[in-house]
């Protein structure tokens, strides 16, 4: 292309001239990630049609609150479109007042007049019958987890389950997040002999699910006859989202459950229940303070020396209120979680056994051998008195565990 004198001069002259200063770039603020609404959320918003015309029964406790922390069960009782008749407590009772291995029994509720029927420890035709008796013909469940299999609210979920088919309710499953992630399934898997309350059936000790996950899992796998299931799940929620991504009040789910960092280390540190060693009960920090009478600081030093991404170990003394070595000063770790995301609690759990085995000559598994019903099978306690590592001891279970999250991944709601 020819320019002419006058379109170069023209071309010079706007080069050579300055340009006017263009405001500084402000980066963007991170984009808060969308906060999940919970299945109860859902069922609100559709104005409770999920209900209409059903006469309803709830299972839940303290943790069954809205995002403005009033219960639901309140909640439900003062809104004309739900005919709520009964309330079903768990382990701990409905307004959480009884202790581990505790209920609250049946009573009307204070503030509602409802009937409130316990089902801790029922299960099969007795709980059927305690739902006949109430009256209901929709059980609904609504109950935060922590996600651990021995924590015994999922087999409430399954008992109840079960319990509804066998009295002919329908049974509907508001979902809630698991608040140590939904990321993977870790752990051993329970062995059926080995069944008990704290584990019915065989899936991983950290089982990465939801419980309207776990109750379409036990529906699909588990239960001889599959209950007429209903699950509202949430909307917003990911699978690698930590509770304080979720926008929700953290209520403790039962006495031993302070916190959400509890919960992160619950999975691995509740094993010590099957030792002498207190697990922490007691102290404000249950299951994150692990110790004995004349533990010294040799074991946080030998589990430091371990090296376990995530994750590092003071050495710590208290003197628990309550439970083992109520009112005297023992000598222990705790556990302190440095990245979330690297941290594998049930791993951790297994290298602070095989560390205190070393580190104390005073360390013994209960006598009941509890913590074979804890981890699901004996292998954990017979390797760790062999003198197996903490990578042998977490290898022998992984052929089962790549069973399990095959047979996991099916029933997964969220991505």
């Amino acid at each position: 292309m020819h320019l002419s004198r006058r379109d170069l001069l023209a071309s010079a002259t706007l080069a050579a001239a300055p340009t006017a200063p263009t405001a500084p770039t402000v980066p963007k603020a991170p984009r808060r990630p969308e906060r999940p609404r919970t299945g109860f959320e859902r069922l609100a918003a559709d104005g409770y049609a999920l209900l209409d015309g059903r006469k309803v029964g709830i299972v839940t406790n303290p943790t069954g609150i809205t995002r403005d922390a009033r219960h639901i069960v309140d909640v439900l009782h003062a809104d004309p479109r739900v005919r709520l008749t009964a309330v079903f407590g768990p382990e701990h009772g409905f307004r959480g007042t009884a202790q581990a291995g505790g209920s609250e029994g049946r009573y009307d509720d204070p503030a509602t007049g409802l009937p409130v029927y316990d089902t801790y420890l029922k299960s099969g035709r007795p709980l059927a019958d305690v739902f006949t008796a109430s009256g209901v013909d929709t059980v609904v469940f609504d109950i935060q987890d922590v996600g651990a299999r021995f924590y015994t609210y999922i087999w409430t979920l399954y008992d109840c389950m079960e319990a509804a088919g066998l009295a002919g309710k329908r049974f509907v499953v508001l979902d809630r997040p698991n608040p140590v992630t939904g990321r993977a399934a870790l752990g051993p898997v329970l062995h059926e002999e080995f069944a008990t309350f704290v584990g019915r059936k065989p899936i991983a000790q950290a089982h990465g699910m939801t419980v309207a996950e776990l109750a379409l899992l036990f529906n699909g796998e588990f239960l001889t006859s599959p209950v007429p299931l209903e699950t509202v799940r949430m909307s917003g929620w990911r699978r690698d989202r930590f509770h304080d991504d979720s926008g929700l009040p953290w209520v403790p789910p039962s006495p031993n459950m302070p916190t959400a960092d509890t919960a992160l280390v619950y999975s691995g540190t509740c094993m010590f229940e099957g030792t002498n060693l207190s697990e922490g009960r007691g102290t404000t920090r249950p299951f994150e303070l692990l110790g004995a009478e004349g533990v010294d600081g040799r074991w946080a030093a030998a589990a430091n020396g371990l090296g376990l991404p995530g994750v590092r170990f003071r050495e710590a003394y208290f003197a628990p209120t309550f439970s083992k070595f109520q009112g005297r000063t023992v000598g222990g770790v705790q556990v302190h979680v440095t990245d979330r995301d690297a941290y594998d609690p049930v791993r951790t759990g297994i290298a602070l056994l095989v560390t205190a085995r070393k580190a104390w000559d005073g360390f013994a598994w209960r006598p009941d051998d509890w913590i074979d019903k804890l981890t699901g099978s004996a292998r954990v306690r017979t390797m760790i008195d062999a003198g197996a590592d903490t990578d042998e001891v977490t290898g022998a279970w992984q052929e089962e565990l790549a069973a399990f999250r095959r047979i996991r991944k099916e029933y997964l709601l969220y991505e």
